[in-house]
């Protein structure tokens, strides 16, 4: 897990919130997981964007990461990410590391790639695609990873599979109300 837990967040809306997911799909072939979600959140585009960006917030919503940072950019100019979650699969717990780089188009598209040389992931890809609509932010996101741990055969993807779409519960509201703080204090950073 990771940032791609806190991104999972997208997966299962709780009853009474305004956030709330439009779409959620879970895959799993040969070792490797795809993760395809749409939600919406009752905030503003460049607030609702800044909350992704942003991995020192990551923390603040999703209770799988345990710590999360940004890093100084790379030798081209990438800004870089840190995080590691905890997370268990049936009696397997581990705590997982992503480290790597990543690359946006301002309040539109944010793309993460975590480098399996400090990873525990052979490969970690995600993209956050924003869009104003009905008065908030729609923000579609896509995860593809392949774990460097070993996953137990035949039970194993299932247990993943449940829980990415359980991680999301109160992580969505979490979300739309750091956005939304974002949005009364005035504080993004924009480029």
């Amino acid at each position: 897990m990771s940032r791609w837990s806190a991104l999972i967040l997208l997966a299962v809306a709780c009853p009474g919130l305004a956030a709330e997911i439009r779409s959620l799909e879970v895959s799993h072939d040969d070792g490797e997981y795809s993760f395809v979600s749409e939600a919406w959140f009752d905030a503003g585009l460049e607030e609702t964007f800044e909350v992704f960006r942003t991995w020192d917030r990551s923390t603040e919503f999703s209770s799988a990461i345990v710590e999360a940072r940004d890093l100084p950019p790379d030798e081209m100019g990438r800004p870089g990410f840190y995080s590691r979650a905890k997370g268990c699969v049936l009696f397997f717990c581990r705590s997982l590391v992503r480290q790597g780089y990543v690359e946006f188009v301002e309040n539109r598209e944010l793309r993460a790639y975590a480098d399996p040389a400090f990873s525990d992931f052979e490969f970690s890809n995600e993209t956050w695609t924003f869009h104003e609509d009905d008065g908030g932010t729609r923000v579609m996101y896509e995860l593809h990873m392949d774990p460097k741990f070993w996953v137990p055969p035949g039970i194993g993807p299932y247990v993943i599979k449940r829980k990415l779409r359980k991680a999301a519960g109160a992580a969505l509201d979490r979300i739309e109300r750091i956005a939304q703080s974002l949005a009364e204090t005035g504080e993004t950073r924009g480029d």
